[in-house]
């Protein structure tokens, strides 16, 4: 037997428990950023003392990529009308 119940409210629900927040999405983007700006610092430092220029130029990329992370999230933070108030 078929089942003919809508699906719609069920996705609704669902995005609606998924969707975040600027504010939350924004500081989980900084938090991610700081992480990578580590990372890329560690992997720098590990290939500048074992001579790798190559890992320092990978570290430094990492670097830069955690920076835009953060300023991406310290966007989406300032966009947010309602922090805290996630949308509908």
């Amino acid at each position: 037997m078929a089942d003919n119940r809508d699906t719609t409210d069920n996705r609704d629900t669902t995005e609606k428990r998924d969707a975040k927040d600027l504010a939350t999405e924004g500081a989980e983007d900084r938090i991610k950023g700081v992480a990578k700006v580590v990372e890329g610092r560690v992997r720098s430092a590990v290939g500048g003392a074992a001579g790798d220029t190559g890992e320092q130029v990978k570290g430094k990329a990492q670097e830069i990529k955690g920076r835009v992370k953060q300023a991406a999230g310290k966007a989406k933070q300032r966009l947010d009308p309602n922090p805290g108030v996630e949308e509908e």
